[in-house]
This record gives structure tokens, sequence and C-alpha cells, in this order.
């Protein structure tokens, strides 16, 4: 007897054949030439990563990963719910000394936390953050596949990059896909866009502050990372007529108690920039009042929370002792389910998988083959060691230049990274596949469930990377009316 959720995998898995086998039926010649408009619609939209300052268009992977409605309601539930506890994680640092030794900041970000957190923050607290999982959805034991590697709580970029590879293959692909099969139904994931919009409006709502001229405060300057500004801006005065500004966060002035950008009030401001690079600014003598001001008055997204965005907040959320202590029997059981195990690297015991307490830095040791080791405050997929393919040597050298790292790093279980075959348009103008490795970064609020599907032929998978994009679309099971096996008539019309 197979379970409801392995039921499901397996429907997701005929959806995604059905669509596999109508991308196969595409002549190879039109192939190539969509393949050509794809990548033309990159440059055309602004798909766009700054390498150094030069652009670089985003490679988009032409044939969609397909997920059920019924998975992508699990999945925003589970992902909900771990967003809801990181949101907790101040409460935590404050009263629990076990807590704030695991999530650990200098004291200039310690001192920006205790004077940033307060009444306002806890009653309304403003995170909009993605998480990174591992997940393969045409398995029939896909709720087992789908393992959260770690959390990103600000910034978390893509904004204008995902919607956009989403419409690209909505509008080049799908047009050929329903030629060759007339019946897939598939349909665009939540916006990212309208998603954040809607948590900024109802934030400026719960403060009750009026909301004409939202800031994304960025390092303007810095000439990598997604170039989505412009696209942005744009996007936001044509749905909801409201002037996007972008600011460095030295172009922000204060001026009685409010912050402005040139000459423009900031009502409302959206970061992707830590404390720890403001403290930076400070010592170079930029003034960084207007930042503090914002985080103290509530009025930046995310909140003063997302200064604990770290690897280690996954130990928080896997050590029966903190969970028991602190959480629900409902969001533990999704913690023990889909939370890899994650430990702070260092010289101690600790619970290891199986429950059993002992030696981390034998176990470490020991159990190369199943885990990764990773600085925990790092980003961009940088500095990270797969236990696997490493030799013995190779890898305990890595330990030990880690333990003696003044940053800290942590290790963590191996998750199955999913493994997908693409097609890919080689220089001489051939298609031919190749597989890649799959991640899905989950970016949940109240209002549904957006996806940064990433993709890349290494095993560290991060746009940043030279990684490419993966659009996931919702698909719906195409209805048998006249019994398995049976042909249906010519004019039949799927349900809709």
């Amino acid at each position: 007897m197979l379970t409801p959720a392995e039921e499901l995998g397996l429907s997701g898995m005929a959806v995604a054949g059905r669509v596999r086998k109508a991308f196969q039926q595409i002549p190879e010649s039109e192939l190539v030439a969509l393949m050509k408009r794809i990548r033309d619609q990159s440059f055309a939209r602004h798909l766009i990563y700054l390498r150094d300052g030069e652009p670089d268009a985003v490679r988009v992977l032409a044939c969609p990963i397909t997920a059920l409605p019924d998975q992508l309601a699990y999945i925003h539930y589970v992902s909900q719910t771990i967003m809801n506890a990181l949101k907790r994680l101040p409460e935590l640092y404050f009263q629990d000394f076990t807590v704030r030794d695991m999530l650990r900041l200098t004291p200039g970000e310690e001192k920006w936390l205790w004077e940033c957190w307060g009444p306002s923050v806890r009653e309304s607290n403003p995170v909009f953050g993605r998480l990174d999982a591992m997940i393969d959805f045409v398995s029939p034991m896909w709720k087992d596949s789908m393992r959260f590697v770690e959390p990103n709580l600000s910034g978390i970029g893509g904004l204008h990059l995902v919607p956009t590879a989403e419409h690209i293959v909505a509008d080049v692909v799908l047009p050929e896909l329903r030629r060759h099969d007339h019946q897939l139904q598939l349909e665009a994931c939540p916006d990212i866009r309208d998603l954040l919009m809607q948590e900024v409006l109802d934030h400026a709502q719960a403060i009750a502050r009026p909301l004409e001229n939202l800031c994304f405060v960025e390092p303007k300057y810095a000439g990598s990372g997604p170039d989505e500004q412009e696209a942005l801006a744009q996007f936001y005065h044509d749905r909801y007529g409201m002037r996007l500004m972008h600011a460095d966060p030295a172009e922000l002035v204060l001026d009685k108690g409010e912050v402005y950008y040139e000459g423009a009030r900031v009502d409302l401001a959206y970061r992707d920039y830590p404390v720890s690079d403001l403290l930076d600014l400070e010592r170079e003598g930029i003034n960084i009042e207007p930042m503090r001001l914002l985080f103290q008055q509530n009025r930046m997204i995310s909140s003063i929370t997302a200064e604990l965005d770290q690897k280690s907040c996954w130990e928080v959320l896997s050590d029966p002792q903190l969970t028991t202590k602190y959480f629900t029997a409902d969001e533990r059981q999704i913690f023990r389910r889909h939370v890899l195990w994650t430990r702070l690297l260092c010289d101690r015991r600790t619970l290891l998988p199986d429950g059993q307490a002992a030696d981390l830095l034998d176990y470490a040791r020991r159990e190369r083959e199943t885990l990764v080791l990773k600085p925990n405050r790092a980003y961009g997929g940088d500095g990270v060691w797969i236990g696997p393919g490493q030799t013995q040597s190779e890898w305990e050298s890595a330990l030990e230049r880690a333990l003696a790292d003044p940053e800290r790093w942590v290790v963590q279980q191996l998750a199955g990274i999913p493994v997908r075959e693409f097609p890919v348009l080689g220089p001489d103008d051939t298609i031919h596949e190749e597989p890649f490795y799959t991640v899905m970064g989950f970016a949940p609020s109240k209002y549904g469930l957006a996806i940064l599907g990433r993709a890349s032929q290494k095993q560290v998978v991060n746009v940043a990377q030279r990684g490419g994009m993966c659009v996931v679309m919702i698909g719906h099971p195409v209805k048998q009316p006249w019994g398995q096996g049976l042909q249906e008539p010519e004019d039949f019309s799927p349900m809709i």
C-alpha cells in the first residue's frame, strides 16, 4: 500500500514525464531556435548578474521543473513554520546563554540587536527571507527528500531574476510544449515581487506609517551581484504606483527624526546590508545613524532579527534539548524531518544525529562521507567542503584549518542533491543533455510561496558561482475520465 504522499510523488512523476515527453518532441532545429530565444530574452529583459562590473546574462535552463499544488502547499506550511521559528531567535538570544553562544555576534552587532529590538518589532517582525533546501519533486519519497540547508533572512536577491526567468519560460517554452501536448496544465508560482510588496504594505499598516516611498538599501557601487534595481523600480511604479528608490547607506540623510534620500522621505526600507558592513562604514567615518533610526523605528525589512542569520541557526532547531524547551511538538516534528543536523565545529560533546552524546571532533573526522564543512556566516557558496569529495587527509586538514580560524565553522549532515538532465545548446548549435545539480530557495509569506530554482554542474549550487536558473512551475495532473488505458476522443477538452 502506498501512502498518500507516495501516491502524490508518483502523480508528480507522471506530470514531469509528460513535460519531458513534450519537450523531446520539439524538432532539434526548432529547439535550437527556442534556446537562442531564451538567451536573447535574458539580455532583453535584463536577466543580468554583474561580475566585477561586467554584465553577464544568467543562464535559464529551458525545460521547467514541475511541482504539484499539494506539494507546494506542504512546502509552504513547512517553510512558514521554520521562518516563524527563526523570527523568535532574538528572544531566545536574550534569555538563553546557550543560544547566545550558538549565534554569537560581535560586540558592535550585539549592541545594535539590544538597541533595535523592542515591543514594536516583537509585535510586528518583518522578515522576508529565503530558505535553501534540497527536494526531489518527482520521487515517491519527495517529503523525506526535502532537507533545509541554511537560512537567508535579508537581501535575498532574485527579486527580479526569479519572475523574469519564469516569464521567459512561460512565453517561449510553454507554447511549444502545449503544441505537442495540448492537455498540459502549467502555471507560474506566485511572483516574489508581489509577495514582498504585500509584506511591505501589511507592515506599513501595522506600524501606522503612510507609505509613498520605499527605499532599497544596498551596496550600490559594489559592482557584483544581481543587477535588478532599475527593473524593480519600474515594476513597482507600474503595478503599485509607488516610488522605489535605491540608496547606498552613505547616501541617506537624517533630518528632524526622518530619513531622506535625495530630498525624498524614506517611509520604509528593504535592505541588502548587514549590520557588520554598516559598522565597517562607520569606522570609515560614514554616518550610519539614518540606518540605526530605521531599525529602531521598525521601518526596516528585514528587521534586526536578520542579524542572527547564521548556519548555526540550524543547531538551535536540531538540538533536542533546546527544541523541547522552546518549541511545540508540531514544530519539533517538522525540524526533525526537514532541518539538517548542524553543529558549530569545536572541541565538545554534543548530541549526534542518532540522538547519542559523543565527541563532536571524533565524529566529524570519522564521518567524512556523511558531512559537509561550511563557514558559519559566509554566503555565495564560498568555502564549502563536501566530505565525500575529499580524501581523508584533505578533510582532516580542512577541519584543522576551520578549528584555527577566528571565524566559526559548522559541520552539517550531507543531503542528497537531486540531479536532473537538461538540454544544453553547444557552441556548434547542437543540442545535448547534461546533468545538473538542483537546489531550491523557498521564500514564504502568508500570501504564498515563491521558489528560486538554481542548477549547476558543481555540487555547490549558486548563481554567484556561475550556476543557472531552473524554473519551477505548478503542474496539474491530467484527469482521465475515460479510464486508465482508454484512448480519449479527439475533441476531448481537459478540465481546468
